[in-house]
């Protein structure tokens, strides 16, 4: 994420880049189009965090993994946002609405904002505008809507984050082993967000989240990006958080996540490499499936590269926001200005 949000805003026309911050010290001293394989820029990677609050800079693009980190991650944008810059994240996806989100989490980060007078917004792709932005959209189509169902139905082999995918969702564990991800609980905590806002467009109240999940396996090893999936682990997981209105499920986030197309061919199936499908039934009822392709072909860089687009290209509307924590409701529709090369820029 870091890297293609890097790389985003160096291509940005209406955008600048003034520092660039970095955890490794073996990227200490490196220009910052070096390190996203772009010419110099004349910006150098430095690990001195005061350094960087003391650039007069409107926005940061937060990207660090703060899935077992978070309370650190809160602390590192609470510095940036009381430092008078705005922040765009793609880091703590359980603020994606914040009215409905971990209450001291926002508490915090919202007096951060006040004392900046600046404002935060948080995205992702799922979640994230998969399931908040997307589906919302394609509801103001409708006469009625009776149930929002979003599902991410991915080969997972290629996804170049080990952390996430084997600590946080628990691939290449034993079946009985508990990642982060199926904690009770972790799932609403996670996903709630984008169930409660859709709710909120639609004006209807989620009285309750119910989550399940499953896993499969293959009865073989199979290797991936990031190593060796051996046989009788986790190869496969499926799960479901489900928002209760007037008593019935009527929107559900669902995942059906493989690392390789073999496991679990019971389970919903898509074409290709994978994509997302919006299913709204009502009247007119709308299927909308969305496939992301990086340019080297694959699914899962397009879609870290859209993840990371979504909120650099928000970066001038939550500039212009009033002070505060922003959801996608907050903020108007993001196109990709001046991003064609004929632009009249």
């Amino acid at each position: 994420m870091g890297v293609c949000s890097l790389h985003g805003i160096i291509r940005h026309p209406d955008l600048d880049l003034v520092g660039l911050w970095v955890h490794n010290p073996d990227k200490v001293g490196k220009d910052a189009g070096a390190l996203c394989g772009l010419d110099p820029t004349g910006v150098i990677a430095t690990n001195d965090e005061a350094a960087l609050h003391a650039l007069d800079a409107d926005a940061v693009v937060y990207t660090a993994t703060a899935d077992v980190r978070p309370w650190e991650a809160v602390k590192d944008i609470c510095r940036i946002l009381e430092s008078g810059k705005n922040v765009v994240s793609s880091s703590l996806v359980q603020l994606l609405h914040p009215p409905k989100a971990d209450r001291a989490m926002v508490d915090r980060l919202a007096r951060a904002c006040e004392a900046g007078g600046v404002s935060m917004f948080t995205s992702g792709i799922d979640p994230g505008f998969a399931n908040d932005l997307l589906p919302i959209v394609l509801s103001g189509f409708c006469e009625r809507v009776d149930t929002v169902r979003i599902k991410e139905i991915l080969n997972y082999a290629t996804y170049d984050q080990p952390e996430v995918l084997f600590e946080t969702m628990g691939f290449g564990k034993p079946l009985d082993h508990v990642p982060l991800l199926l904690f009770p609980g972790a799932l609403s905590y996670a996903w709630g967000g984008a169930v409660h806002m859709i709710a909120d467009a639609l004006d209807v109240e989620v009285r309750e989240i119910r989550e399940r999940h499953e896993k499969a396996t293959l009865d073989r090893d199979v290797d991936i990006d990031l190593g060796v999936i051996r046989a009788g682990t986790m190869a496969g997981l499926r799960f479901e958080v489900a928002g209760v209105v007037g008593g019935e499920e009527r929107i559900v986030v669902e995942h059906v996540t493989r690392v390789h197309d073999d496991v679990a061919p019971s389970w919903p199936r898509g074409h290709g490499q994978g994509f997302y499908r919006i299913e709204l039934t009502g009247s007119p009822s709308i299927n909308v499936d969305l496939e992301l392709v990086g340019e080297d072909g694959d699914h899962n860089t397009g879609g870290v590269l859209a993840t990371a687009m979504r909120i650099v290209n928000a970066i001038p509307a939550v500039v212009a926001a009033p002070a505060g924590m922003l959801s996608t409701l907050d903020l108007p529709i993001i196109p990709g200005r001046h991003l064609m090369p004929e632009s009249r820029r």
